[in-house]
This record gives C-alpha cells, sequence and structure tokens, in this order.
C-alpha cells in the first residue's frame, strides 16, 4: 500500500526502510501521509520534582 500510494517502487522502499538505509525525514513523512499517518513533535512528559 505505501508502495502504490507514495510513488516510491518496491526495491527503494525496502533500500529506504533497511537497517543499512538512511531515509530523509521528508521520505518519511511521504510514506506516513500516504498510510493516513503524520508525524508530530510532542513535549515529553515529565514527572513532578524532574
Amino acid at each position: 500500500m505505501a508502495q502504490a500510494r507514495s510513488g516510491l517502487n518496491r526495491p527503494n522502499l525496502y533500500r529506504i526502510l533497511s537497517p543499512e538505509g538512511n531515509p530523509e525525514l521528508r521520505t518519511i513523512s511521504l510514506i506516513l501521509h500516504n498510510l493516513g499517518y503524520r508525524l508530530s513533535v510532542q513535549p515529553i512528559q515529565r514527572s513532578p520534582g524532574n
């Protein structure tokens, strides 16, 4: 599904997402977007006293 919606072919997806891959944030964002997700940044919830 990610392949069809992202416009990336299967070998490229495997290469990008492999342990040796080094995907750009833009690529991860594109894949997630096409799967119906978004990447977000949230502050760490700290416990009282920290």
